[in-house]
């Protein structure tokens, strides 16, 4: 035997003659008679040579290293240069088939001569031991098939006796009960709760002493589990069959325990458990309680229980019905107090011009000069700067006009124009011409019913509209079978989209660079700032005063750049040679999305000014094919339109109520009409919440604090919403109202002042307080000169860090993090 192999090839013998004995065994076993020791090796011989073999190549394999598996091929005259490690295992298995085999069966002629090892007494074991594994197997399905029937009786048998068996853990239960809340002190919110209620919400009660226990639930699981193991199986055995019984006492030689039931049925138990809680929790506590003081009777408690049930349907049925007679009468309540308020109204007669077409093609200006000509006037706008704009432009040309907006009022002596936002709009009032621009804004979801209202209810002899093409539809639908003249209208100056993505360095004289944040706009006319360049601002919280100097400072010439937000896409006529978008998207309130083609034009129509640029310019900083795709797209008709509560229906709902919460209830309740959808009423809702159960609420009428509530300021600034709550506890008190918020150290408390001025004269103007009026206009205008000051000196640029990593980042970058750690993080994620 080669030296490297011995050690191995001497466990491989040790190994085979042990699995030879198992085989011996395995052979005798089952022989009813003993057959002999060469019989065996005439039928054996074959296969103990295969287990010699297959046990010495896996050993041999299996525990020579790769040096000794080399060694040993090499000593045998093989190559093995250069040979991978699969081929050598190959050779060194083919190999060691050939050392020659140890000789079995003169060693197991030598163990059975031995006497110990007879032939007979190896037979005799293996039988016994064979016939020994046999009686246990029988035995253990024996008691497998009895387990079975146990199971099978004891569920019959629940089921037969589940209401006994519920009665009896009840009376358990609700003794239970009455004993832990008199123990505990537990101070019960109502004597009508259920045990539900009990378990999942009273125990969340703060002067209860029940924190100790992280869940009741569990606790009476348990309890209950604990009380069917306790009584159930000596309940069950009354009624067990006899045959039953004797067959165990056969198979396992003594009498059934208790403790047999237990185990058998602890499944059966546990389901029982949890059919028993669900019918428990239903239970009022105070039938539960009461059990404590009837000792058990199974025909007595029956009988209470039968009342309970009686009484409890009773009761839901009568809920079940109060409940639908709630429904109908909020039905009856919805109908009538919203009804037809929101289906257009029949024809009307009034002379209806419809200006439609695209931006920047004067169609406002054909409207205003109509208006100009007649006895009376108004013009609706959609922001406070177009109203102010409109104002001083007809009282420059002689054509005296007053102003009024949410934040401030101007009356002109013998005025019969008025230029105003579309909330102030007052269908009794009547005009020869009203003027309602932007009624494409009649589908947004928060301003768009004073568009609907103003449109529907307009109380002229001429009524113009000018809205983009896309809101065409929708408007010659509400007027119904009005007599409607339509004006469209074509861009003279043709739009032209340039192919190459714009770069900050791009930027010339007469570009309007447009993002979609405040921040953007700051960040952006900083960098200009940096290069020399003289730049406007625009953006949407900027007072309008200071918007309209900075649009005076870019048509004088004295700047050569606006930066702007969208705001620049609502009637602001400008001298804008390029508009250029820096950013595709925008955040409308609830998620950042892509641009919709309507705004992409909106903006984009802005480019170019008759005399000035004949041509308009498009420029995009990224995926240029995308937005002119968007820009030469043909926009989606509006389907429907925006409606909110009138003071019909306020009106209406004071027949049933005084209360707003109600009324919000039922507004939410309301199904509107096809084509329309609902204002949310989200910042009314914020705000009532906030004075809920307090003075106000008691002291004003409900007319008067839903106008309180619709107040036109930025409810989602909380310094703003602080001050509306401290302006309304003054009026209820009959105070006087407290003064504004007003800082001047930087740029955001700036215009935050400059808010909460307005805020302030809002309530003046509500209460009529002229004279703080004034005074408080002239501070605001202070500090709109200031706010233009501090943009005309240029905007300091903040430096841009990594929020992760710290690293500096360009001034334009979009994101908060560098592109290194994004990547990094996703792939972590």
């Amino acid at each position: 035997m080669n030296n490297i192999l011995k050690p191995y090839y001497l466990q491989a013998v040790e190994r085979t003659k042990k699995l030879i004995l198992e085989d011996v065994d395995r052979y005798l076993e089952k022989k009813d008679i003993m057959p002999s020791y060469n019989q065996y090796i005439l039928d054996r011989e074959e296969y103990i040579s295969q287990i010699w073999l297959n046990t010495w190549i896996n050993t041999a394999a299996s525990h020579t290293s790769s040096d000794e598996k080399k060694k040993y091929l090499e000593q045998k005259g093989i190559s093995i240069d250069g040979i991978p490690k699969k081929k050598l295992n190959q050779l060194f298995r083919a190999q060691i088939r050939e050392v020659k085999p140890y000789d079995f069966q003169q060693w197991l002629d030598e163990f059975i001569s031995d006497e110990p090892c007879s032939w007979k007494q190896i037979y005799t074991n293996a039988r016994e031991g064979y016939l020994e594994r046999k009686e246990q197997v029988e035995q253990r399905e024996l008691q497998k098939k009895l387990e079975s029937k146990f199971e099978y009786y004891m569920e019959k048998q629940v089921g037969k006796q589940y209401e006994d068996i519920y009665l009896y853990i009840r009376y358990l239960v609700g003794s239970h009960l009455a004993i832990e809340i008199e123990r505990y002190g537990i101070v019960l919110s109502s004597q009508e709760i259920t045990f539900e209620e009990y378990l999942y919400n009273e125990m969340e009660l703060p002067y209860n002493k029940f924190h100790f226990i992280e869940d009741r639930s569990e606790a009476y699981e348990s309890l209950i589990l604990g009380y069917l193991i306790d009584f159930l199986p000596n309940w069950l055995k009354k009624e067990w069959p006899s045959h039953l019984l004797d067959e165990y006492k056969q198979v396992y030689k003594q009498h059934m325990s208790n403790s047999y039931l237990q185990e058998v049925g602890y499944d059966l138990f546990t389901d029982i458990t949890f059919e028993l809680i669900d019918d428990l929790l239903e239970e009022q506590l105070k039938d539960l309680l009461k059990l404590i003081d009837i000792p058990f009777d199974m025909e007595v408690h029956r009988e209470i229980y039968e009342r309970d049930i009686t009484r409890r349907e009773q009761k839901a049925f009568e809920d079940r019905e109060e409940r639908r007679r709630r429904k109908e009468e909020e039905a009856r309540m919805i109908d009538d107090i919203f009804g037809r308020e929101y289906y257009p109204p029949a024809s009307r007669n009034i002379h209806y011009i419809l200006h439609t077409g695209e931006t920047n093609t004067g169609k406002t200006f054909q409207a205003l000069t109509r208006m100009k000509k007649a006895n009376s006037g108004l013009y609706l706008a959609p922001l406070r700067l177009l109203a102010l704009e409109v104002f001083e432009k007809l009282n420059e040309e002689q054509v005296p006009c007053s102003l009024k907006t949410g934040e401030e009022e101007k009356p002109v002596m013998g005025a019969m124009h008025q230029s105003s936002t579309v909330e102030m709009f007052h269908e009794k009032d009547f005009y020869e011409v009203i003027v309602i621009d932007e009624a494409q804004m009649i589908a947004d979801k928060d301003r768009g019913f004073s568009w609907y209202r103003a449109i529907t209810k307009a109380n002229a002899k001429e009524v113009h509209i000018i809205c983009s093409l896309h809101a065409k539809a929708m408007i010659l639908q509400l007027l119904g079978d009005s007599h409607v003249e339509v004006h469209e209208y074509k861009r003279d100056i043709p739009l032209e989209v340039e192919a190459q993505a714009f770069h900050l360095n791009h930027t010339r004289k007469g570009d309007a660079l447009v993002c979609f944040s405040r921040r953007g706009v700051l960040e952006t006319a900083a960098e200009l700032q940096k290069t020399g360049r003289q730049v406007s601002m625009i953006y949407g919280s900027m007072p309008p005063e200071t918007r309209k100097k900075q649009m005076e400072r870019f048509i004088n010439g004295e700047t050569s750049v606006i930066v702007s937000t969208d705001a620049i896409g609502m009637g602001l006529n400008l001298p804008i040679r390029r508009i250029v978008f820096l950013e595709n998207d925008k955040f409308d309130g609830i998620r950042r999305r892509l641009l919709t083609s309507q705004e992409v034009k909106q903006i984009a129509g802005r480019a170019g000014r008759r005399g000035i640029y004949n041509i308009g310019k498009v420029a995009f900083a990224s995926d240029q094919r995308k937005m002119k795709q968007l820009l030469e797209k043909e926009d989606e008709n509006i389907e429907g339109f925006t409606i909110a509560p009138t003071q019909a229906v306020l009106e209406r709902f004071q027949k049933y109520s005084n209360k707003l919460s109600l009324f919000f209830y039922l507004w939410d309740h309301f199904k509107s009409p096809e084509g329309t959808k609902k204002a949310s009423l989200s910042e009314e809702k914020l705000l009532y919440e906030s004075i809920l159960g307090t003075m106000i609420e008691a002291r004003l009428s409900l007319y008067d604090l839903f106008s309180f509530l619709r107040l036109p300021f930025s409810t989602s600034e909380p310094t703003l919403r602080s001050q509306w709550k401290r302006n309304m506890e003054a009026i209820v008190e009959n105070q006087e109202l407290p003064e504004p918020y007003v800082k001047g150290t930087n740029l955001e408390e700036l215009e935050l002042g400059y808010k909460a001025i307005g805020l302030h004269l809002l309530f003046l103007y509500r209460l009529e307080k002229r004279t703080e009026v004034y005074y408080w206009e002239r501070v605001r205008e202070e500090i709109s000169d200031k706010i233009h000051e501090s943009l005309k000196s240029g905007i300091k640029s903040r430096k841009k860090t990594c929020r992760i990593c710290g690293k500096d980042l360009p001034a334009m970058f979009k994101y908060s993090i560098c592109n290194e750690c994004y990547f990094v993080k996703r792939n972590f994620n």
